[in-house]
């Protein structure tokens, strides 16, 4: 358990190298929001958390495997990660964030992840001019 890593996993990483390549820019591991996502870009009031599947409970072989030894703590260990998944994401969606999710088994194929990155790409570049960042007013002379 020592040795899980909850930041710059290797999942975590293809995504930011490829959105970072896209002329993308973003903080990491927004501390003041709900879930602290991975990827905030608050100029476009959009976040992109990159979840593996076996702590998140994705519907995927390598999500759906439950561990055999101390069955009952990981299955209600499991759940709990997801349903404070669904809560971060109300929460965040509910104060005009748009949430993305990136799945551990989507960044296993390069070229389907960039598929995929492009889509979120895509919504972030057309944002409507409401939720951008506003220009701060000039100076009075």
């Amino acid at each position: 358990m020592s040795r899980i890593r909850g930041r710059d996993t290797a999942p975590e990483m293809r995504v930011r190298r490829i959105l970072h390549a896209a002329g993308m820019r973003y903080r990491l591991y927004g501390k003041s929001l709900p879930g602290k996502p991975d990827l905030v870009f608050a100029g476009r009031k959009a976040v992109v958390f990159v979840h593996g599947c076996f702590w998140h409970m994705h519907d995927c072989r390598w999500g759906k495997p439950a561990p055999a030894a101390n069955a009952d703590f990981w299955a209600a260990k499991r759940l709990s990660n997801a349903e404070r998944d669904g809560r971060n994401r109300a929460r965040l969606e509910a104060d005009g964030w748009r949430v993305f999710e990136i799945w551990e088994c989507e960044t296993r194929d390069i070229g389907a992840l960039r598929v995929r990155l492009e889509e979120v790409i895509e919504n972030l570049v057309n944002t409507s001019p409401e939720t951008r960042r506003r220009p701060a007013p000039a100076p009075p002379c």
